[in-house]
Parts: structure tokens; C-alpha cells; sequence
């Protein structure tokens, strides 16, 4: 068993894209024995190696250990708590990354103009195969995606016979608006954002740093799942509703089984990869405990600077509250 991943060396943890992409468990106690997770329900018992895990998706009615959660961070494993059937991520636990060079990379793209627009270019070209977009402004590039996707909606209408009317959405609340296809559409591409999520997380990339789209939380999400839309999400929806297959579930379970079809989690990881860094740059193994400095860049970590500074002035003080359960050992004090 290699490491925790604090001290542990890059080559002693399996890379994101060499793992199984992901595990979604649902209505299940998850515990620990040796290096593998355990997962108990009623109907199975389900072994699976830590270490060869990308994303732990826990679902509605799961319980886990801090053995297994300890067990999962130690092997670079990203946990995210999770929406029925992996979709609405609400929390995410630390991926395998431990340095911070890909984020600080990917705030420096993201604050320089110039940089930016390069990158958004990027990512259209990616969508654009073959067009030359280099020389388009913001303005000119989401005019052309405006385009394309109409088109692109219009040909799978034709394609499947399926009416289409216009996409619509309500925000907040996905599935309120709409007809079947438009609720489709909602709940395969809210999967896409789960995936693409957990990917980003597991790099070590920011969610929020978005290149074109940008004040949300997860804008960078939205980014990456936008280059995916075209090819999976929105054929899923139509070939979908043309077979009568019209509840939310259906169009989770479509978008799972194209991703473990294609292999779509490595191709995100390249794609992230290939965006925010330079050609055979790989920023996601370094790792250097350093203090910023205004006037020497960095200094080390780990360094007492000021051993009888009084901290109190600055809130650093016991305040805390702890909640600590009884010893299993004691005996109940009361009669």
C-alpha cells in the first residue's frame, strides 16, 4: 500500500487515467478491510481496490467508515457525495493530486486577457474540427457555436423523427420546463457535469475558473462539458425520446454506459490536461511545502518565522467547538 498522499511519491499512486473511472454506491454500508473498500447492502458484498478507484460517487442511503474514507484518501482517490444515481454532486473529498501547480497554471491563463481568449479559442477549435477560429473574437466564436448547435439540433430531429422546439430550461430547476426531450436533455448533460467535476477535482484543477463561461462555482465544469455535448448528451436525448425511454433515470443510465463505452474519462483528462498546460508539461505530481514572499517569490514551509509571536490579536485562539462521542470502553455513568 503506498503512502498517504501527503508523503507519498507520484509513482507510488496509479494515475487518474489508468483507473476505473468510477464507483457509484447507493443504499450501502462502506467499511474497510485491508486495502480494499467494502460495500455491504442486503442483496451483496462488493470488494474493490482502493487504489485503482478515480471517483467514490456516494449515494442517497450510503454509510461509510472513517477507515474507508482514510483508506480512499490515502490511495489518491477522490470521494464526492452525490444525487441519486451519481448525478447533483454536493461535496467532494481531495483527489489524487497533491500539488498545486495545475491551479496556480490555470489562474494565471485565466487572469491574463491574452491567455484566456486563447484557450476559449482552444476549446472551440476542439468543437469546430477543421475551421480555423484563431483570428475570432468572443463575440465571433459564440456566435458560431449558436450556430452549429442549431444545426446539430435540427439534424438529429430529422435523424429520429423527434419534434424540436427550442430548448428550454429553467433555471434552478431543471426539469419543471420543458417537454421529454428538453428533460432529457437536463438530466444527461447534469450527469456530464458530474463526471467532468469529478475529473477536474482528481487533477487538481479549479471547477470555478472558467475560460468562457464564468461566475459560477463550477464554470470550468461547464467549459469542459460543453466540448462533450454535441457527441453524447445531445444524441442520447433524441435517440431516447424517439424509443419512448422518457424518465431522468433513462438518460443517466444512457450517458454512464456511452461514457464506459467510449472511454470518455481519459479523453477528459487529456483534454484538461492539453488546455491549461504547456506541450510535455505535467504539473499534477509536484509538490513543494513553500511560503509566498513579496520580495524573494518563496520561502520553505515548515519554518518558524516568529517563535514568540503573540497570535491572539488575529482570532488564532482556542475557540472551537468539538463534538467527541463517548469511549466505547466506558460504561454508561447513568443508572
Amino acid at each position: 500500500m503506498p503512502d498517504i498522499w501527503w508523503k507519498a511519491d507520484p509513482q507510488d499512486l496509479h494515475r487518474v487515467v489508468d483507473r476505473v473511472s468510477s464507483v457509484y454506491v447507493e443504499r450501502s454500508h462502506l467499511d474497510r478491510d485491508e486495502n480494499a473498500v467494502v460495500i455491504i447492502n442486503k442483496r451483496q458484498t462488493v470488494r474493490v481496490p482502493a487504489a485503482m478507484v478515480a471517483v467514490m460517487l456516494l449515494g442517497p442511503g450510503t454509510r461509510v467508515t472513517h477507515g474507508a474514507i482514510r483508506l480512499l484518501a490515502d490511495s489518491g482517490s477522490t470521494v464526492c457525495w452525490v444525487g441519486e444515481q451519481g448525478v447533483r454532486m454536493y461535496a467532494a473529498g481531495l483527489g489524487p493530486s497533491r500539488g498545486a501547480g495545475l491551479l496556480h497554471r490555470q489562474a494565471w491563463l485565466v487572469t491574463r486577457p491574452k491567455e484566456r481568449l486563447a484557450v476559449a479559442r482552444t476549446m472551440y477549435a476542439m468543437r469546430f474540427p477543421g475551421e480555423d477560429v484563431s483570428g475570432l473574437t468572443m463575440q465571433q466564436l459564440r456566435g458560431r457555436e449558436g450556430t452549429r448547435v442549431r444545426k446539430i439540433y435540427r439534424a438529429h430531429a430529422a435523424r429520429t423523427g423527434v419534434p424540436w422546439n427550442g430548448r428550454d430550461y429553467k433555471p434552478g430547476d431543471a426539469f419543471a420546463a420543458g417537454d421529454d426531450l428538453n428533460r432529457l436533455l437536463s438530466a444527461a448533460n447534469a450527469a456530464l457535469y458530474g463526471i467532468c467535476h469529478a475529473v477536474i477535482i482528481g487533477l487538481g484543477a479549479s471547477p470555478g475558473l472558467g475560460f468562457v463561461h464564468t461566475g459560477k462555482a463550477t464554470s470550468f465544469v461547464l467549459d469542459i462539458a460543453d466540448l462533450y455535448k454535441a457527441e453524447y448528451t445531445i444524441p442520447l436525448a433524441f435517440d431516447l425520446t424517439a424509443q419512448g425511454l422518457t424518465e431522468e433515470r433513462d438518460a443517466r443510465l444512457g450517458l454512464r454506459d456511452l461514457i464506459a463505452r467510449h472511454k470518455l474519462l481519459g479523453r477528459i483528462v487529456t483534454d484538461v490536461k492539453t488546455l491549461l498546460t504547456p506541450e510535455d508539461t505535467d504539473f499534477e505530481d509536484h509538490e513543494a511545502n513553500l511560503l509566498w514572499d513579496e520580495h524573494l517569490g518563496t520561502v520553505p514551509g515548515g519554518t518558524n518565522y516568529a517563535a514568540h509571536a503573540d497570535l491572539s490579536p488575529h482570532g488564532m485562539t482556542d475557540n472551537h467547538i468539538a463534538v467527541i462521542g463517548p469511549d466505547p470502553d466506558e460504561t454508561d455513568p447513568t443508572p
